[in-house]
């Protein structure tokens, strides 16, 4: 039995069509609102530019690798959600992205300025148990 070239081109089209569907691979856990707005991302120093400035502007604070983030924050109401307000030992204030582990804190940043999640802060307001995405000095 021979096809022809149109007969082959379906069948081709066919079983393309058949390996798509529902199995699509996951898109990884949802980002939170600070993530959005840009919260942790690295940035070059002194230049805002670089991070996001809507809905809230975020300046890049001056740590290795630059961080978007708020500067003189009182309590974490006063961050995007999914980052919080955490004294630094510089003695600023800065909303610091919230993470669960260190992968959370480095998917815009550049391999030799990651920063760390860290539970051994200060988060004003006293938000215990949770840890903040803390870039190196």
């Amino acid at each position: 039995m021979t096809f022809s070239r149109a007969a082959m081109s379906l069948v081709v089209l066919a079983l393309a069509a058949s390996g798509c569907g529902d199995s699509d691979p996951p898109m990884g856990p949802p980002l939170s609102q600070a993530q959005y707005a840009g919260v942790g991302a690295a940035c070059r120093s002194g230049v805002n530019a670089d991070c996001v400035q809507t809905p809230a502007p975020l300046e890049c604070l001056p740590f290795k690798g630059g961080y978007c983030g708020l500067r003189g924050c009182t309590k974490t109401e006063d961050c995007p959600l999914g980052s919080a307000c955490v004294a630094h030992d510089d003695g600023q204030n800065y909303c610091f992205l919230i993470c669960v582990e260190k992968v959370d804190c480095n998917p815009t940043r550049p391999l030799d300025a990651q920063s760390n999640c860290s539970s051994n802060i200060t988060f004003v307001g006293g938000d215990r148990g949770k840890k903040a995405c803390v870039p190196p000095s």
